[in-house]
Formats: C-alpha cells, structure tokens, sequence
C-alpha cells in the first residue's frame, strides 16, 4: 500500500510553473514570426536594388558598342535642371550616363576601356562619344560649363583609342583634326610621281588600306602633338 501511494504522489510543481514550463519549450520550438516577416522584405528590396545595378552595368556595357571615347564628367552640384539642359547641348551621337563608379569599372573591366581607372574617384557623369568627330563631342560640354561658371565640373579624365588623357590632356582632344581634315590633308600630300602612284594604286586592295591607314595615324599623331 505505501508504494501504490508514493506512485500516486502529485508532481511537487504547481500547475502554474509546469504550464510556463511548456510555453518555454513550445517557445524553443516554435520561435515567433517577427523575423521570418521582415526577411522577405529585405530580400524583395535586396533583389531589386541588385537588378538595378545589373541593368546599370548592363547599359554602360551596350554603350561600349561602337564607341570611340568615354570621358568622366564631375558633376557634383549640378542640378537636374543642368543635366537636362546639357542633354540637349550633346550631339545625338553622344551619351551622358549617371552611373557609380563601381558599377561603369564592372562594365569596362577586362575592356581597352579599364584604363579609365583613373577617373573611379568622386562623383562622376559619364560621356560615351559615338563618333569619330571627338572635338564636335567635346566641344557642347566646355560651352556648358564656361556658360553656366562651373569651373569645378571639369572633366575627370576620358579614355580614347585605349590611351587614358587627364584633366590637363584635354587639349590634345579637343584640338584633334576631323577625319574630314586629316584625309584632306592626305590627298593634298600625295605628290609622288605618277608612275609611284600608279604602282601603288595596282597594289594588292589590302597592302593599300593598310598604307593608308598607316599614313592616317600618323597625321591623326602629328595634330594631336601640335
């Protein structure tokens, strides 16, 4: 009888303390929601800032298609208003982005244009020339900027023909013959005799272009050295 009672016995826990003994292990168990909510939402946002900066590096990289130069603009301070104005300033074969530098170096990276490494400091606008005409490009924006007294918006530096020039190179740039120039320049130098001419003339199509070409750089070196 003395076992049948001791195995009889109550538990020494109040029902109280042994109800919060299970709202413990049930807690343990099944952790509230709270956090489980707010994760969607920050991978919903994180998912879309992340497409965002895919696109961007996306639209830099199709810009690089038939490109010719690529400049960085300091654009700190500017306004919308300017942004738009010098917009349509820009001939239609040139690009202005808004872009981070992380995001442009991502696109050009591996590219003849990685060496605009230089510019990847500050704030920058992007201009991507589609043109061989690289002063008539370069022109609208120093008319901006002395029109609208931004002497602190100068550029940062341009990548062309995968040589990188500095703020002070410039004027290489923009005082570079059009291509209208330089092969005027070339029909005007042909002075050879004829029968030279000729000769060259009845050479192969390509030993021809690559003379020319050939003849071409070199006028294109002698206006930028002047």
């Amino acid at each position: 009888m003395e076992a049948t009672a001791l195995l009889s016995f109550p538990s020494s826990k109040s029902p109280a303390s042994h109800s919060l003994t299970q709202t413990h292990h049930h807690f343990l168990s099944n952790p509230p929601l709270i956090s489980a909510r707010c994760k969607p939402k920050l991978s919903i946002r994180s998912a879309i800032s992340r497409n965002k900066k895919e696109e961007t590096v996306e639209t830099v990289k199709t810009q690089l298609d038939n490109c010719h130069l690529i400049a960085g603009i300091k654009y700190k301070g500017l306004s919308v208003k300017e942004f738009q104005d010098l917009r349509r300033a820009l001939p239609e074969s040139t690009k202005l982005l808004v872009a981070k530098n992380t995001l442009v170096y991502k696109a050009i990276e591996g590219t003849p244009w990685e060496a605009l490494k230089p510019c990847m400091k500050g704030m920058n606008a992007w201009l991507f020339v589609h043109s061989e005409e690289i002063p008539a490009a370069i022109k609208p924006y120093r008319t901006f900027q002395k029109e609208k007294k931004l002497e602190d918006n100068d550029f940062s530096g341009a990548v062309f023909e995968g040589k990188f020039y500095g703020p002070g190179e410039f004027k290489a740039l923009e005082s570079m013959p059009t291509r209208a120039e330089i092969y005027a320049k070339l029909l005007g130098s042909l002075k050879t005799p004829a029968s030279s001419l000729v000769g060259t003339i009845q050479a192969p199509a390509r030993d021809l272009v690559m003379v020319l070409k050939a003849y071409v750089k070199k006028l294109e070196e002698e206006g930028s050295g002047q």
